[in-house]
């Protein structure tokens, strides 16, 4: 059991709380900032996610080789032992008092809340810090940790305001349980689809170009190519017809779907040409209620499924773009289904099978990869949607009895729904513990509405579609970013860019090695050989960095055979065969996966 006090000073005994423990450690650390740096202005300073951090302003900067510094001074105060009090001050007391202490951050809190509340406050020796507790009752609780870095951050998270400094670090009752977390943030850097991607040539960013602007380098257009191409197939299969729609459009397109009263600030600024005004497309569901709209179509006609791989522009903001995860400009692999009321549930529940089917099946991620959104509007915020309370109760409604009737276990979020209808989300934790939505499903009645979309009856009259907006890959690029993460760069042999590498061992064998090459080349098989005057070693280590599914190594043997000694990635073991048997094994591997049973 632990000791801890809360904001009333009064001491209780429970189970351990590494958030609490957290917590006592920014104090720790804050007050070890104040002691080396007393002109040091606090901000905030809670517990996060296997962590914790305090933002600072001080001049001049704390610099990497202060860490050293502060994190000495952080065991002293733990050795010294002091006990947490907490105190609290009528809310003009407590300006007061910060005022003295020099702390405008502070104040500038505390002047935020309530005039009649009264405010707790922490002290342990001399620090004192405005918080609500509960805390460790001693700091010699704190015996592990480790401050991990030093960033920027404004304050409040307003970037017209003054830039701090942010003191990542963290906290454990052991050292094992720091070891284990820096091994994994050390298997996570590894993961970092950035780094593969630079690693293994998949694609580049040039300031020249932009930010969020990624430019796809040979291998990496290669598995783009292949993905979707795999995509489009499982989706021709299934009855989706795909078109090609432009990237521009008026902004009268925008006016009519919604999208300029309620997404404008995510839009390209708009552009002046002769007498339109256009702008760059955000998403393509505009374009596709034009396609539908572009015919008659009777109720035996639906449900129509138009898709399209489409590129979409969206102003993410310069700090957030994050590699190919988040960008400006990103490949949607985007359709809308066209449905009568009475097929809602047998459609959406098609695109949630077809969402296991690719996740799970074709690829192999475990459930625990991902977990289910429903998200709804904020019925307290209603401006940012679409204003119709019972589309909104009936498509909520809807959406959450399928999940049910699936047996999919799913959490609620509400602000998180389009602006034109709830969505059905699917939440990635990458490697860099990002939380990203990639496949959606979202049921809209808003913009069939608004497009003046309609069908002809059973009746013979005009009835209106229903529009469900999906994406399985969500874009290809965010996909190829969370592939890379959960591969560590071991694509699957059937996407991989280079899927065989041949390593003659001498200029002697290279005549061999071409004329395999050909025979592969033939067969559609992705492959290279390394004829260069190195040593079979040495090219080895290159296919196994360059992550190579298939290594050939020829010699006298298998020229006189003709044979190949395949080793295969990840294996010790070399195993020898005809050239006939590899070249079937391969193109049987090199397939993608099909809808077709």
């Amino acid at each position: 059991m632990s000791k801890y006090v809360n904001s009333n000073n009064e001491v209780y005994e429970a189970d351990l709380d590494l958030n609490v423990l957290r917590h006592t450690a920014s104090h720790i650390m804050a007050q070890a900032i104040k002691r080396l740096f007393p002109n040091a202005k606090l901000a905030i300073g809670p517990f996060i996610e296997n962590g914790f951090y305090y933002d600072i302003d001080v001049e001049p900067k704390i610099v990497e080789a202060d860490i050293e510094k502060i994190e000495a001074e952080m065991k002293k105060i733990i050795k010294e032992n002091l006990k947490v009090e907490a105190f609290k001050l009528p809310r003009e007391e407590a300006i007061k008092f910060m005022e003295e202490r020099n702390e405008p951050y502070k104040v500038e809190l505390i002047k935020d809340l309530p005039e009649d509340e009264e405010l707790s406050f922490f002290k342990q020796g001399e620090f004192v810090d405005l918080c609500t507790g509960p805390h460790m009752l001693y700091t010699k609780a704190v015996k592990v940790f480790k401050i991990m870095s030093i960033t920027g951050a404004y304050w409040r998270g307003d970037e017209k305001n003054k830039m701090l400094q942010r003191l990542y670090a963290t906290a454990f009752d052991t050292k094992e349980g720091l070891d284990k977390y820096l091994q994994d943030l050390e298997d996570a850097k590894q993961r970092d689809h950035r780094k593969i991607g630079k690693d293994l040539k998949l694609f580049m960013t040039h300031k020249l170009v932009g930010a969020g602007l990624p430019l796809y380098l040979p291998d990496g257009a290669t598995i783009r190519r292949i993905l979707e191409r795999y995509i489009q197939d499982k989706e021709l299969y299934l009855g989706y017809q795909h078109v090609y729609t432009p990237s521009l459009a008026t902004v009268d397109l925008y006016k009519t779907s919604g999208h300029w009263d309620h997404y404008k600030d995510d839009m390209f600024p708009m552009m002046k040409m002769d007498n339109e005004e256009l702008v760059l497309r955000p998403m393509n569901c505009p374009h596709h209620m034009l396609v539908y709209k572009s015919e008659l179509r009777s109720y035996k006609d639906l449900p129509i499924k138009i898709a399209e791989l489409a590129n979409d522009f969206r102003y993410e903001n310069s700090g957030a773009v994050c590699g190919l995860e988040r960008v400006r400009q990103m490949c949607q692999n985007d359709s809308h289904l066209f449905v009568r009321p009475d097929q809602i549930k047998e459609e959406v529940g098609k695109v949630l099978q077809l969402i296991f089917e690719v996740y799970q099946k074709d690829f192999g991620f475990s459930e625990s990869s991902f977990k289910f959104r429903l998200s709804l509007r904020d019925k307290a915020n209603k401006e940012k949607y679409i204003d119709n309370d019972e589309m909104w109760e009936t498509a909520e409604g809807q959406l959450r009895q399928i999940l049910k009737e699936m047996g999919i276990e799913f959490y609620e979020a509400e602000g998180e729904a389009a602006f034109y209808g709830p969505k059905i989300d699917i939440q990635i934790r990458t490697a860099l513990n990002h939380d990203v939505t990639i496949p959606t499903c979202q049921l809209d009645f808003a913009l069939p509405e608004r497009f003046d979309l309609t069908y002809v009856g059973e009746d013979g009259k005009d009835h209106r579609p229903v529009v469900v907006h999906r994406a399985i890959l969500g874009s290809s690029d965010r996909f190829i970013s969370f592939l890379l993460e959960e591969t560590k760069g071991n694509l699957p042999v059937w996407l991989a860019p280079h899927q065989v590498k041949i390593l003659p061992i001498a200029d002697r064998h290279v005549e061999y090695a071409k004329q395999l090459q050909e025979k592969l080349r033939k067969a559609m098989v992705r492959v290279d050989i390394d004829d260069r005057a190195e040593k079979i070693g040495y090219k080895i280590r290159e296919a196994q960095l360059q992550k190579v599914p298939y290594m050939l190594v020829i010699g006298d043997n298998e020229v006189s055979n003709n044979s190949v000694n395949v080793r295969i990635r990840g294996e010790q073991e070399q195993v020898s065969m005809s050239q006939d048997e590899f070249i079937e094994k391969i193109v049987s591997e090199s397939k993608a996966p099909s809808s077709i049973e």
